[in-house]
């Protein structure tokens, strides 16, 4: 193999040079950072198989939490120790993640988001629901897990109903304590807000007769069915969506700090109506999704929120579906 000295490399690229001026090519020159920054993502959206449903994870927006504040049922600092260890610190940017599920027949959506209730960092709903290939007008249900604001504002559209076409649902323990008059007016004067967002979201859907309520665990349509899960508050709600044998869990928030709560399930948050209960359901939740292996959807996981849980220790561990292209 010939080997080239330095005088023959200078005498090569002055040559290219050279040639390059003749050409009337621009000279070499040291690259310039120009451009200003972007500073936007992609559409949020996320899409894959189950079975033979089409299932679209859609963000948003995020919310920063600060979440050594809000956790109860342990300290500041073992939350804090807790992020430290998955590369984090307080307050933690949070997603608000929601579900559309096309099953052939019907076009679910599994919770609505925040819209502007809960500031302007959130409200990406219908934007990327539109980039994702569908327009607000064809979805036929919308299951709510709770009537918490970042759960149910994304049903209005400023003034208007954002999905005019749909039907949706609730569980009754939700309905009665969320939508009462009653029970805004006896609220202390900080939960008065989630009363009032909760009955501005919903009460068009009641006056246009587009909202039903259940009760408990209840078959909604072919392959998608509500499973109880009181504590966060009464009527909270999980869906497990099933088609060909495979299962997802859209379990609303049954976690709302993954860094700290798999880890130990008997941390709750300020937010929980009934932490004992609602401490329980986590920990059970997350037992039989190990035990059984099935996928789940968290609301409040880093987007787009799918996952499977797997035993750790003496807590568990979230393993991230693998990313997959629709084919």
């Amino acid at each position: 193999m010939k080997t080239h000295t330095s005088k023959q490399f200078r005498t090569y690229l002055m040559a290219a040079l050279t040639a390059s001026a003749t050409l009337g090519l621009a000279p070499l020159q040291s690259a310039h950072a120009a451009a200003p920054f972007v500073k936007t993502s992609a559409p949020g959206y996320y899409r894959m198989m189950l079975g033979d449903f089409e299932v679209t994870a859609l963000s948003d927006g995020t919310v920063d939490l600060p979440v050594a504040k809000l956790l109860t049922h342990t300290t500041p600092a073992k939350v804090n120790k807790a992020l430290a260890q998955s590369f984090m610190k307080a307050p933690v940017e949070t997603s608000v993640n929601t579900y559309l599920i096309n099953t052939g027949s019907k076009l679910v959506l599994i919770d609505t988001g925040a819209a502007k209730l809960f500031g302007p960092t959130l409200g990406n709903l219908l934007a990327n629901l539109k980039a994702a290939g569908y327009q607000p007008e064809q979805v036929d249900e919308i299951y709510i897990t709770h009537m918490h604001p970042d759960h149910v504002g994304g049903l209005m559209d400023g003034d208007k109903m954002a999905f005019p076409n749909a039907t949706v649902r609730a569980d009754k323990h939700d309905a009665d304590y969320w939508l009462s008059q009653a029970n805004l007016d006896k609220a202390a004067p900080e939960a008065k807000g989630f009363f009032q967002g909760a009955m501005a979201s919903l009460n068009p859907y009641v006056k246009a007769s587009h909202f039903s309520t259940f009760e408990g665990s209840t078959n909604l349509v072919p392959g998608i069915k509500a499973v109880a899960a009181p504590g966060h508050t009464a009527g909270h709600s999980a869906y497990m969506v099933e088609s060909k044998g495979q299962k997802l869990l859209l379990w609303g928030d049954v976690v709302h700090a993954a860094a700290v709560q798999f880890d130990d399930p008997a941390v709750t948050i300020e937010f929980d109506g009934d932490a004992k209960s609602a401490a329980v359901q986590r920990k059970q939740v997350f037992a039989d999704a190990a035990k059984n292996g099935y996928l789940v959807g968290g609301a409040h996981i880093s987007f787009p929120g799918i996952g499977h849980v797997r035993a750790s220790g003496k807590g568990y561990a979230w393993v991230p579906v693998n990313y997959a292209v629709v084919r």
